[in-house]
């Protein structure tokens, strides 16, 4: 039992937080415990932060360059194993930190797709968090060379290629090629999913979809909406008390004896600066939200952040153009 411990707590991967203040940024402070939450959500501890005021971030290294200084010296002293930004870096701000750092460097958006990669579990969601992880990584061959993990050898028309030509083309070109054949496959997917939904609308069902921020209680809702009109415990999701626990979205009819059934949609969490890429990748889970005759939101009232989570949710939802005209609760 101990062994299994202390194996555990060997795999926990140590890591460092930097996060720049600009302009004395009142959400400043949210969105950094917001990434320790992300942190954590990844299986990581978070051993220390390091936070700058500036009026700019810097184009060359996102923190000042004292602050790479400072963050070189906590790494090595602490023995870290990452260094994570709570904002996108930029493809060049990305090769010039993981130059003068030394250990691995991951940015909000490269977490949030750690995350979803981990949580996903049917083939939509493999796909889909596949396609946007290969989206981000394009841009930015140079500064995570070192962790793209090369498969062996090649076949078709890669394995014809000159021997002078750079090896990072050829991952350029294999992940090209690569993004291309999961858009077909999540086309497909998208067409059955159509198909279904026309089922679903053919019915005349109503479709009601929970909405709202990540971990603010939508799928503890939907289990207990199953739990007293369905009662089959097979058909409870899943529900944890973590960012981003539940990736796939999830339809159940709710049978309300002598009142008019109708169908439950769980969706996807939202939360502030959520890539762009993962979004769209996820359109086909998403369109839910479209589809749905009623968007009713769930809100966390006990977190003293819930009027920007509100926030967040209705301009996330109102990113789409709706099938339906919803009603909003």
């Amino acid at each position: 039992m101990n062994e299994n411990n202390n194996t555990q707590q060997e795999n926990i991967s140590r890591v460092l937080l930097v996060g720049v203040n600009v302009d004395d940024n009142p959400d400043f402070e949210t969105s950094m415990e917001e990434l320790e939450s992300l942190a954590e959500a990844c299986e990581m501890e978070v051993a220390a932060k390091i936070e700058q005021n500036l009026s700019s971030l810097n184009p060359a290294y996102y923190i000042g360059s004292g602050k790479v200084k400072e963050v070189q010296e906590t790494v090595e002293q602490l023995d870290l194993d990452y260094v994570i930004f709570d904002e996108t870096l930029s493809p060049s701000q990305l090769k010039n930190l993981q130059k003068e750092v030394g250990v691995p460097i991951m940015d909000r958006t490269n977490l949030i797709l750690e995350i979803f990669s981990r949580r996903a579990k049917t083939r939509e969601a493999r796909l889909q968090v596949e396609s946007a992880n290969l989206q981000y990584m394009l841009p930015r061959l140079v500064g995570m060379r070192e962790a793209l993990g090369r498969q062996a050898g090649a076949s078709g028309s890669m394995s014809n290629k000159g021997t002078g030509e750079k090896q990072i083309e050829l991952d350029r070109r294999k992940i090209e090629k690569r993004i291309s054949e999961l858009r077909r496959e999540l086309e497909a997917i998208e067409h059955d999913r159509n198909t279904q939904r026309k089922r679903r609308n053919d019915s005349s069902l109503p479709q009601v979809a929970l909405v709202g921020y990540t971990n603010a209680g939508k799928s503890t809702l939907m289990n207990k909406m199953v739990e007293t009109y369905v009662g089959k415990e097979e058909k409870m999701v899943v529900a944890r008390d973590m960012l981003f626990a539940t990736l796939d979205t999830t339809v159940r009819k709710i049978n309300q004896n002598d009142r008019k059934d109708f169908l439950l949609s769980d969706t996807v969490g939202f939360i502030s600066k959520l890539p762009h890429g993962l979004v769209k990748a996820f359109r086909s889970t998403l369109d839910e939200v479209r589809y749905a005759d009623l968007l009713l939101q769930i809100v966390d009232a006990s977190d003293e952040h819930y009027r920007e989570h509100i926030q967040v949710t209705e301009e996330t939802c109102g990113s789409w153009e709706p099938k339906k005209s919803p009603a909003y609760m």
